[in-house]
């Protein structure tokens, strides 16, 4: 598939809209770590390639294990997961996929508040909201995947 439009070009504006909600998030104070996992899971959800490059390599360049990364799309089976990240990752599937589901569970949401304050479950919905807004511009633009090359990694 090509490529339909670059919208970073297109609209800069709403590429700087997206660029000062990204920044955003990541100075709410939420682990990195446990954001590229958030990320990742939901640009899976959604099949964004363009997003999964990015996010599993600055998940990689900031310390997560290769078999954690493989295991994400079936993390509910993998015990190598906090219960902490596994809230986080529950609560992110649900979050993304309101448009089938119609609801967040109460019991995920009691999940998620067990391990994440009021403020920290907000910040984390805005998280995921962004993830899933990036993921909608790559997929419906057909953003074309390129080789990433994460800011996270090491210059030796």
């Amino acid at each position: 598939m090509s490529q339909r439009l670059a919208y970073q070009t297109a609209s800069p504006e709403a590429y700087r809209a997206m660029l000062q909600l990204e920044q955003h998030v990541h100075g709410l104070g939420l682990e990195h770590a446990l954001l590229e996992l958030v990320k990742s899971r939901a640009s899976q959800l959604n099949g964004c390639a363009w997003c999964l490059e990015m996010h599993t390599k600055d998940a990689r360049a900031l310390g997560e294990t290769e078999q954690r990364l493989y295991l994400l799309a079936a993390w509910r089976d993998a015990h190598c997961y906090t219960a902490k990240e596994r809230a986080a990752l529950a609560w992110t599937e649900e979050v993304t996929r309101l448009a089938s589901a119609q609801d967040v569970s109460d019991a995920t949401f009691a999940e998620a508040r067990q391990h994440f304050s009021e403020k920290e479950l907000v910040d984390l919905t805005l998280a995921i909201i962004a993830i899933n807004g990036w993921n909608r511009f790559n997929v419906a633009f057909r953003t074309t995947v390129k080789d990433y090359t994460s800011p996270h990694m090491r210059k030796d």
